[in-house]
């Protein structure tokens, strides 16, 4: 590696005076968000009674029998922690993606997870009665879940194993099958609409467009252990993909195992993504709008832009959620029709913004 590539690596991934200020104020901003969020609703709460509550739940009170303690336990706060899990692994998702292809514009589906998590839950609402009800009578509560997350992480290692040759992953050839794989999928699921009936065609909508609705705490617990190690693990990425930016040939003279980041990057993502999308269904545009608005921010740095996706994610699916659920109240929106109608303005800008237009 030449001295000029070096130095440059090492400027544009110095110490970031402003990371600690930056990381708090993002913080912060989640607690608003949380503390808004429980408060909101058909019942409005103050904050309060809000904060005595939950420091009562936490001092283990006996004295939580309440209505005000019930709404907010056991419907307000399993929504909430959901609600910060996913948004923190589809942001966090998102930024490693984009930094493992080097592009603003990538997204945790192009590795296939969002795709294939789609289309196992389609094929479960569809014909899950069907196959499985001779077998254990009414569909599992669980059999969604399982088939969607199942789904999202075998589509990924199937398209992994075809982008890798000799030991080396072509991250071209992977964009290109998970593209391929995500128009077949489509097409999958239009078929499933058409033969669906209404209630099979309501639930396949309602999936589709992603929501935090059926938050509860066995959602909650059955999400966590696979995203929460994840988000964990993902900073470990950061010198790496810090490296990559620079080229693949860069990085490997940097010292850089370049096959085991993109190994550990795409099970990362799909792990995590995987779970998100088997919890709440498909919720779109957060892994693209919260990196590229933090790169835009604060630089390109993976060891801030990785910890500082995950907050920004949290609060955004949050503050999201707390609007679709009371904007046209007691109806709810699903949460997925509120980051596209945000997201797909803003990905046209990033588009419109580049150099040449979309020409280049």
């Amino acid at each position: 590696m030449t001295s000029v590539a070096l130095h440059a690596h090492r400027m544009r991934f110095g110490p970031h005076p402003g990371k600690p200020l930056l990381l708090a104020a993002l913080a912060a901003l989640v607690l608003l968000a949380s503390f808004v969020a429980l408060g909101l609703g058909a019942t409005g709460l103050p904050p309060a009674r809000v904060l005595r509550i939950v420091t009562d739940a936490l001092a283990d009170s006996a004295a939580l029998g309440s209505g005000d303690a019930l709404i907010i336990l056991q419907i307000r706060l399993p929504r909430l922690l959901l609600g910060l899990l996913i948004g923190a692994a589809l942001a966090s998702s998102g930024a490693l993606m984009q930094g493992l292809f080097r592009n603003p514009l990538a997204d945790p589906s192009l590795i296939g997870v969002s795709a294939g998590a789609a289309l196992a839950a389609a094929t479960t609402i569809v014909l899950g009665d069907a196959l499985l009800a001779p077998l254990t009578g009414p569909l599992p509560f669980m059999a969604l879940p399982v088939g969607a997350f199942a789904g999202g992480l075998l589509t990924t290692l199937a398209l992994y194993a075809i982008a890798t040759r000799d030991g080396r992953t072509s991250i071209p050839t992977m964009l290109l099958a998970g593209v391929a794989f995500g128009a077949f999928s489509g097409a999958i699921m239009g078929l499933f609409s058409y033969l669906s009936d209404d209630r099979q065609l309501r639930d396949l909508s309602f999936w589709s467009l992603g929501s935090l609705s059926g938050a509860t705490w066995t959602k909650v617990l059955t999400a966590a252990p696979f995203i929460l190690p994840t988000l964990l693990a993902m900073p470990v990425l950061a010198r790496g993909l810090n490296a990559l930016s620079l080229g693949e040939a860069e990085a490997f003279h940097l010292g850089v195992s370049v096959q085991r980041v993109k190994a550990l990057t795409i099970m990362l993502v799909a792990v995590a993504v995987g779970a998100s999308v088997a919890a709440t269904g498909m919720i779109g545009f957060v892994g693209i709008m919260v990196p590229h608005v933090l790169r835009l921010m604060a630089g390109a740095d993976h060891r801030m832009l990785l910890p500082a996706s995950a907050l920004l994610g949290a609060a955004l699916l949050v503050a999201a959620d707390t609007v679709a659920r009371t904007v046209v109240a007691p109806a709810e929106l699903p949460i997925g029709i509120l980051t596209a109608a945000i997201g797909a303005p803003f990905f046209l800008w990033l588009l419109l913004r580049r150099p040449g237009g979309l020409g280049r």
